[in-house]
């Protein structure tokens, strides 16, 4: 029930989750935003552990968790607000803040523990669940880490759920032509809160699933905090 609710958290908008759009034809729009919307900086995350160590007093140093608030607190500069910042951004908030106190506020910024940013890979892998996503991360390698396809798996019609401004967007992709090198272009770039079904038999309407899939488990809408992306694919006419 938690996984579900995770799941719904993530797909569905902050009201309810509208009408679905299918894309089943151009799997380079997942690849395209994906790589649009990656990051040169990694930018710290609730949830994140950050090691804060100071090079000339390392008295200070700290191993601290970023509090569902994006918060921490630190000796003499308590209740920062990090989420959202990249390591350097908050290296040098922290050198001018100590800056009244030591002598040479050296701060250095490490993040420990990636927890902010996350895929959700379910249905016919072994271990289903939530995927960290440090760098680049594509379907296969999601899959992977969920320790790959169960005997069961249908490889050749994995569906990738993609939240973005208006509503839940899905693409369906053949994963035994990516792994078999015939079409490497299925295997498709991932997102933070993407989600990776694989199904254990074929889905004859692509629309009906992700709609009873997402929306009809629960009789009420959950809110998301999850971002959005800037665009929103075209949609084509649902799969049977």
């Amino acid at each position: 029930m938690k996984r579900l609710l995770l799941l719904l958290a993530i797909a569905c908008t902050p009201f309810a989750c509208g009408p679905i759009a299918v894309n089943t034809t151009d799997h380079s729009l997942l690849d395209t935003e994906a790589k649009i919307s990656s990051m040169p900086e990694y930018r710290i995350g609730v949830g994140d552990e950050l090691d804060i160590k100071f090079a000339y007093n390392p008295e200070l140093n700290e191993r601290i968790p970023v509090r569902p608030d994006g918060r921490i607190s630190v000796p003499l500069a308590k209740q920062i607000k990090v989420a959202g910042l990249t390591t350097q951004e908050l290296e040098d908030f922290l050198g001018k803040k100590y800056a009244t106190e030591l002598k040479r506020p050296e701060v250095t910024v490490i993040v420990r523990g990636f927890n902010a940013q996350k895929v959700f890979v379910d249905g016919e892998v072994t271990r289903p669940g939530l995927v960290p996503l440090m760098g680049p991360l594509t379907a296969l390698q999601s899959i992977a880490q969920s320790g790959g396809f169960r005997d069961t798996a249908r490889v050749t019609q994995v569906i990738v759920i993609r939240r973005t401004k208006e509503k839940p967007v899905v693409s369906i992709i053949d994963l035994k032509k990516a792994r078999s090198n015939k079409d490497i272009s299925q295997d498709v770039l991932l997102m933070p809160a993407d989600i990776v079904y694989v199904p254990r038999s074929k889905i004859a309407n692509v629309d009906l699933f992700v709609d009873q899939y997402i929306r009809r488990m629960i009789p009420f809408p959950l809110p998301s905090v999850i971002p959005t992306p800037s665009y929103v694919y075209p949609a084509t006419a649902p799969v049977y």
